[in-house]
């Protein structure tokens, strides 16, 4: 169990990290004069070097020649570049069109659609409440679509690639800064190949909007890698319960700032379908919480019956012991009082 102080500290950056998600529509819409696709270009370009200089900072970098002896780990890297990629510019492209709302909706959607990537592709088995809870789900999806008058699939993209993101990272297995200098190494040739492309037909608002959009734009690698940087602090720190807990402090902001600082409608069949998925994810929560606690109670349960049974050696040994003892000190005491051999030869009588 990590110390008290410990878990604050991994509160601290739990909460820095998805604060830090929540509010990138405020960072991203700054860069409105970029299409989504430059803004990806360079949200991809300027993660390496913050990358890069993360890994001089921690000395890591024993993990690269093994992963490049290994193809089959590389094209899942690849993949998962391509993956988060389109999660990425789809997410951009919704800010910056006037999907806040239903963006945030998909990031409040994809603990369900999680959960349903385990059952199908990880054959996990679900609890009774994770089944409900999924339901729900599934339902709030449809009352959305009823509320939209078409399918939500910016929502539904979202969810599905993030889920599809970390069910293939699940089969990488790289650390978090080590699997993220890893894809932006695979993201950066094409990304300043685009660069190089628009700046040569003059659309590059890197060169043409002046100092200030220069300098937001090569701000993305920062604003990408620092989340990142706390959320892995936070991960070490926090158990997964709490960690589940704080994921929805995103999309959670999110859907403030759609409401309060982009002003987009929100009519009563929307909020409908929020409330639905805001009660699958209560139930969901509940569940994680309560199948914790009977894990923490059980572990101390079997912890108390180990101290017990090893009380109870202790005596047993401490009894067999003490009758050893019992039973060799006749014996010795027989040796003790026995007269003691000479080797000298007799002495003969004068």
């Amino acid at each position: 169990m990590q110390p008290r102080s410990d878990q604050r500290v991994g509160l601290a950056y739990g909460v820095a990290a998805y604060t830090m998600w929540g509010l990138l529509p405020l960072y991203w819409h700054l860069l409105g004069a970029a299409s989504a696709s430059e803004i990806l270009a360079h949200r991809m370009a300027w993660s390496l070097p913050v990358a890069v200089i993360i890994l001089a900072a921690l000395r890591r970098w024993s993990w690269i020649g093994p992963l490049l002896r290994q193809p089959k780990r590389l094209g899942l890297i690849l993949i998962c570049a391509v993956v988060i990629s389109t999660n990425w510019f789809l997410y951009i492209w919704a800010v910056n069109a006037g999907h806040v709302l239903e963006a945030s909706l998909g990031y409040f959607i994809n603990p369900l659609v999680s959960i349903a990537f385990g059952v199908l592709f990880l054959r996990e088995r679900l609890r009774p409440l994770q089944w409900v809870a999924v339901g729900i789900g599934v339902l709030a999806v449809v009352v959305m679509t009823a509320a939209y008058g078409k399918v939500p699939w910016i929502a539904l993209v979202l969810a599905f690639s993030f889920a599809t993101y970390g069910l293939v990272k699940k089969s990488v297995k790289l650390d978090g800064i080590e699997g993220f200098s890893a894809e932006t190494a695979m993201q950066v040739l094409p990304a300043v190949g685009f660069l190089v492309f628009l700046a040569l037909r003059g659309e590059c608002s890197f060169t043409t909007d002046g100092v200030g959009q220069a300098l937001l734009l090569s701000g993305c690698g920062v604003a990408t890698a620092v989340p990142l940087i706390c959320f892995g602090a936070s991960a070490m720190r926090l158990p997964l319960t709490m960690i589940g807990m704080l994921q929805y402090l995103a999309p959670s902001f999110q859907f403030v700032l759609g409401l309060t600082v982009f002003h987009e409608q929100m009519p009563a069949e929307r909020w409908a379908g929020f409330a639905l998925v805001w009660a699958a994810l209560s139930v969901l929560t509940w569940d994680a919480l309560r199948n914790a606690r009977r894990g923490r109670v059980a572990l101390a349960a079997a912890a108390a019956q180990a101290g017990e049974a090893a009380a109870a050696g202790a005596v047993q040994a401490a009894a067999a012991d003490r009758a050893t003892s019992a039973a060799t000190a006749p014996a010795a005491a027989q040796l003790t009082d026995a007269p003691a051999e000479t080797s000298q030869p007799p002495r003969s009588t004068p």
